[in-house]
């Protein structure tokens, strides 16, 4: 329809540049409101079939006055070309009133349901114009649809979203309409991307016959360089990928870039994509490996001539998931599979690949590689042209097990696991090699350079065993003197130090003072006690005749009295003030005695604070040796190991040098024995050529290392035949000098 084409506009418009946007801002906004206000209108008259239709009609009127933000004397020639399309429509719609009669009658047929089919006698235009009504009213209550009617919402993208629809159904069905990270986007595109030059020069390669993107340096180009460098911004981890372009071109087909970049960010991080991505790419193993079993299982005769010819499955299959069908198929149809994979996700390629492969299967059996290549290439892309709901049915009749693909998926990580641990192992074990290979070459360049004897051997493990005897005696006796010195430091720890000594002294000699101030005081006082006994006594014999002195002499006496009172009471004050001044220096005595053990409490907290920093020092001291020893012991439990595998070697090659033995002198016995019914001096030329070669083979035994090498020949020969008694001599003499090259070889 004709404002199908104008929502279509108006939702390529915001690509556009500054000046464009800036020049046509009012007109968009005016067409977006035009076109939302006709949609709701619609949507109610749909829902309310008695309204009248001349009522619809003018509310719908395009051309209203109202809406208008500028006159048509400030708008551009396309400005005007657009206004006069939306108001054919309009007009359209206002003669058009058989249509919105069948659309009301459908609905009432239909009750609530938003899936209804139309009548048989709706043509084409009706169907459309059904479907845009739909669609309005779905992304109008798009909550309220999706919860409660999700399984026909599903059946709708199926049939296909409208081209005007796409855009914001989209980012309904993936939730990315209001996504915080759209305001970073102008940021992002500021900042400098380590992956600037392989967008570069990847973007000619995404869509290149498509207008929107095939001239270089164009908006189209421009816009996908922007997308692709902030999503590898802002996931680092994944940074770009080449078939993520196609997506997010295909975005941008639709809407503007900053929507496209929400959604391609929702598809990476909830539709598996961010997984197929990685570096790595583990998810597209894991699809390779599903998609291979259901083609094991449904067309089995297909996946036995794909073996057959080595075809593997990541050969054809691997765009597919990569890019949604979008490099395999025209857009039209690879659109409408998209529709479908913003709703269910990765199911629909699974369904459409073995759909495809489900119709292909007879001309792909006659096939080879190549062939197989070339018809994928060029001839499926083109089976469905024109007839996308062909391909769309043929995938819905595939069977689909959710269950069965999880339990694929846990096989593949079983597989998977099982893989990296025997490459591991395999690493490993040819690590252990190498260094195996580097100990025999050190030991046979030893053994060509060694020329001890047994006797010196015996004595340097005499020496050995010596050695080892004095440094455990060293070790026990540093053992013993390090519990001695932290005896002695415990005791130095415990005795006081220099600094109290002299504090004590100090205090010593401050007690003794105030001890001879205190003797003093006491003397003065009991020289006036003295003093005032001998007044008294005086006093009391001028008392005893004061009746027979005159009343002068009396009155005198009585001042007297009262004098030596006075003074009596003085003498008690001084002896009261003389005590409290000897309770001051007692207490004095006391709260520096106090102070003075407060302060040695003191030091001997910090003294015990060292000591607890000097344990754990000397704790972490003995962690780390520990640690150092355990290290030591998985070194020599692993060079242990390289001995016994050294061992293990030379064994399987002295078993293998027995065994050409045993086979050469079986031959030689044989020779022997025809030789001896011919001629018999030619026997004794045989025996000692015999011997020469037991010879040979013995060194060969004691080159590759094996201690003693069974004497064969003499076992078939006999004892008693001069063969056998010159290959057993021989061998024996082998094997003694065998004996010693491999003492020599351990001993080194």
């Amino acid at each position: 329809m004709t404002s199908g084409a104008s929502l279509k506009l108006t939702s390529g418009f915001p690509v556009a540049t500054d000046k464009v946007a800036e020049k046509l801002s009012s007109t968009l906004s005016w067409v977006k409101n035009t076109v939302s206000h006709t949609v709701s209108q619609m949507a109610s008259q749909v829902a309310s079939p008695s309204a009248s239709l001349h009522t619809t009609s003018s509310s719908t009127t395009l051309s209203t006055p109202a809406l208008s933000p500028s006159s048509p004397s400030q708008l551009s020639p396309d400005d005007l070309e657009l206004l006069a399309k939306l108001e054919e429509q309009n007009r359209l719609l206002e003669t058009d009133s058989k249509s919105l009669r069948s659309v009301n009658g459908s609905r009432r047929n239909s009750g609530s349901s938003l899936v209804s089919s139309s009548s048989a006698s709706s043509n084409l235009s009706h169907l459309e114009e059904d479907s845009w009504i739909l669609w309005g009213r779905i992304v109008n209550e798009w909550e309220d649809v999706r919860k409660k009617k999700e399984k026909q919402v599903k059946e709708l993208v199926r049939k296909g979203i409208p081209h005007h629809f796409r855009a914001i159904v989209w980012q309904l069905l993936c939730s990315a309409q209001s996504m915080p990270i759209k305001d970073q986007y102008s940021e992002l595109l500021k900042m400098t991307s380590p992956c600037e030059k392989l967008i570069r020069r990847d973007i000619a390669r995404t869509y290149p016959e498509h207008n929107f993107f095939k001239e270089k340096d164009s908006l189209g180009q421009e816009v996908l360089f922007n997308v692709m460098k902030a999503y590898s911004l802002v996931d680092r981890e994944v940074g770009y990928c080449q078939g993520s372009a196609f997506i997010v071109g295909l975005l941008l087909m639709q809407m503007p870039e900053e929507e496209a970049f929400c959604v391609f960010v929702k598809l990476m991080q909830d539709y598996r994509l961010r997984e197929l991505f990685k570096p790595s790419m583990a998810e597209l193993g894991l699809c390779m490996y599903q998609f291979e079993c259901m083609i094991q299982e449904h067309l089995p005769e297909l996946f036995v001539h794909f073996q057959s010819q080595s075809f593997h499955t990541s050969m054809y299959a691997s765009s597919w998931f990569l890019t949604i069908f979008l490099t395999t198929f025209p857009l039209p149809i690879a659109t409408r599979i998209f529709d479908i994979f913003m709703s269910e996700g990765l199911e629909i390629v699974f369904r459409v690949g073995l759909a495809l492969l489900q119709m292909n299967q007879a001309e792909l059996m006659q096939l080879d590689m190549e062939g197989m290549l070339q018809h994928f290439q060029k001839v499926i892309p083109h089976q469905f042209d024109g007839v996308p709901d062909k391909l769309i049915q043929a995938a819905y009749q595939v069977k689909y097990n959710s269950k069965k693909m999880k339990k694929l998926e846990k096989e593949y990580t079983t597989i998977k696991t099982k893989e990296m641990e025997e490459q591991v192992e395999i690493k490993r074990l040819r690590t252990e090699n190498r260094l195996l290979k580097q100990r025999i070459e050190t030991l046979e360049k030893h053994k060509c350079s060694s020329n001890y004897n047994e006797d010196f051997v015996l004595q340097l493990e005499k020496e050995l065993v010596q050695a080892r005897l004095s440094e455990a005696e060293s070790q026990c006796a540093l053992k013993e003197m390090q519990d001695k010195v932290l005896d002695i430091e415990k005791r130095n720890n415990s005795l006081p130090d220099e600094n109290n000594i002299a504090r004590l002294q100090e205090e010593l000699i401050a007690v003794k003072l105030r001890e001879a101030e205190a003797i003093m005081g006491l003397k003065e006082l009991r020289q006036q006690v003295k003093d005032l006994e001998e007044h008294w006594q005086h006093h009391l014999a001028r008392t005893t005749g004061r009746w027979k002195d005159p009343p002068k002499k009396n009155a005198m006496n009585e001042l007297q009295d009262e004098l030596m009172t006075i003074r009596l009471r003085e003498a008690e004050t001084q002896a009261e003030i003389r005590e409290i001044k000897q309770r001051m220096m007692e207490m004095e005595t006391q709260n520096q005695i106090n102070s003075n053990h407060l302060r040695r409490a003191e030091q001997e907290v910090i003294s015990l604070q060292e000591k607890v920093q000097y344990l754990s020092a000397q704790n972490k001291g003995l962690l780390t040796q520990l640690s150092e020893a355990k290290r030591k012991q998985a070194e020599i439990e692993c060079k242990n190991k390289e001995e016994v595998m050294a061992v293990r070697l030379r064994e399987a090659d002295s078993i293998a040098a027995v065994a050409e033995l045993r086979q050469h002198i079986a031959e030689l016995e044989i020779q022997g024995t025809v030789t001896h019914t011919c001629n018999p001096s030619a026997l004794r030329g045989q025996g000692q050529g015999i011997a020469g070669g037991q010879e040979f083979k013995t060194s060969l035994g004691n080159r590759v290392g094996f201690r003693h090498v069974p004497q064969a020949g003499s076992d078939l020969l006999g004892s008693s035949s001069p063969l056998a008694l010159t290959s057993q001599s021989g061998i024996t003499d082998m094997s003694h000098q065998a004996q010693q090259n491999i003492v020599n070889i351990f001993i080194l």
